[in-house]
């Protein structure tokens, strides 16, 4: 079957560089039981990948099945991907079989693999070195014949660094790599993908097909696109549907797209940019970060508080009070009381109703501001898990554990 074959049977548009070779890897693979790993952002079409890769090949006729590691609770991973025995643990009330035995001499396709506790982890290792596992509650070693093909929009490698992910598993999985291109990296297909989601949401609302001018191509071909295809996808089903009319132009288009700066986290960047930019190993990482800047900046207006006090034309020292704790500064040795970190304290001689006040440094826990970054994410999605955990560049599962660890009622 040749590539055009594919594309018209998976629903694959376009035709940059970076995706075809993505197809004829998936082609090349498809009829070995090697095992894939599928790196690429969210919304890019790694599943699609995964289903080529299993229609191609000798299992095309046997069991299919994708699981979403990020979404099934840690708690409950192992019994649904192993079985479990009755009995083995509260709620186990008969014994299960977990999808390695119900897809045996299938494919399974495990999306947002780097989501895998480490315990898993292992015993998906052995899955795949020996073709053996044990069901929860059991000690009996079972055979299966299951091809596995995972995906990942983290950067797994840089996950083993930090001790969140096996090697032994990476370099197994990794036998074949594919990467899908982010859509931004593939601006000749942006069109392409746009018109053709123009046409079919115009045959399901039966209405005539949007139609973009320049300065509207223009902005679409430049836009970012941080949802990749499924935000494109979007988007083009609300021009459809809201624009009013169907020729649309850049003002028009505009409406529709988000600001291209985002306000996000550091977590959200899941690409690199060069080798600059690299995905942080876990959510207190962000913190540390933010915590660092933040110590920056303080320096920086001691600094320039420091200028302005050797600079008697811009400021009055007499309004500053003959405290023993200022003694430094008026003995002109104001560095060393800057960089020991004391509050300074002002009092203002005018009449003008001002109160002495004194500065006080803010809470630098990391709980108190991981906490908070939470309660805010849930106030922006109005209580809604999944969007918050997004945000946030966590699972929602990992979003659940914080919001019990802190307490914190939606």
């Amino acid at each position: 079957m040749d590539q055009q074959a594919i594309k018209n049977r998976f629903g694959i548009i376009g035709n940059s560089p970076a995706l075809v070779y993505a197809l004829d890897v998936a082609v090349q693979v498809a009829n070995t039981d090697l095992s894939v790993l599928i790196n690429g952002e969210s919304g890019v079409g790694k599943e699609v990948f995964s289903h080529i890769i299993h229609s191609l090949s000798a299992r095309k006729h046997n069991p299919f099945i994708a699981v979403n590691c990020g979404a099934i609770p840690e708690g409950t991973i192992d019994s649904e991907l192993f079985g479990h025995e009755k009995g083995s643990f509260t709620g186990a009330v008969d014994s299960r079989k977990g999808y390695f035995e119900t897809v045996n001499s299938g494919t399974i396709f495990l999306d947002e693999i780097g989501e895998l506790p480490l315990g898993t982890q292992a015993r998906l290792l052995r899955v795949l070195e020996a073709g053996e596992y044990i069901r929860v509650g059991s000690s009996k070693v079972q055979k299966t014949d299951v091809r596995v093909i995972a995906a990942t929009n983290k950067d797994l490698l840089e996950y083993t660094h930090t001790g969140r992910f096996r090697e032994d598993l990476y370099y197994r999985l990794n036998t074949v790599p594919i990467r899908v291109p982010a859509l931004r990296d593939r601006k000749e297909d942006i069109l392409l993908l746009f018109r053709k989601f123009a046409v079919d949401f115009a045959e399901k609302y039966k209405s005539p097909p949007v139609q973009l001018d320049d300065d509207a191509k223009n902005l679409l071909v430049n836009y970012p696109w941080p949802g990749n295809v499924r935000e494109l996808k979007n988007i083009a089903e609300q021009v459809s549907v809201l624009s009013k009319d169907k020729q649309v132009n850049g003002e028009e288009l505009r409406k529709f797209l988000p600001e291209a700066n985002f306000n996000r986290l550091p977590v959200l960047a899941s690409h690199q940019q060069g080798n600059n930019q690299k995905e942080f190993a876990n959510e207190r990482e962000i913190l540390y970060k933010l915590f660092f800047d933040v110590k920056k900046d303080v320096t920086e207006l001691k600094r320039m508080f420091f200028e302005a006090m050797q600079n008697p034309s811009s400021i009055n020292e007499n309004n500053f009070r003959n405290d023993p704790g200022l003694d430094d500064f008026h003995n002109n040795s104001r560095p060393a009381a800057i960089a020991s970190g004391q509050p300074v304290v002002l009092q203002n001689n005018n009449n003008n109703n001002i109160v002495d006040h004194q500065e006080i440094e803010e809470s630098l826990s990391i709980m108190d501001a991981e906490k908070d970054l939470i309660v805010k994410a849930l106030k922006k999605h109005r209580g809604k898990r999944r969007d918050a955990a997004n945000d946030l560049g966590i699972s929602e599962r990992t979003l659940y554990r914080k919001l019990k660890e802190y307490n914190i009622n939606e």
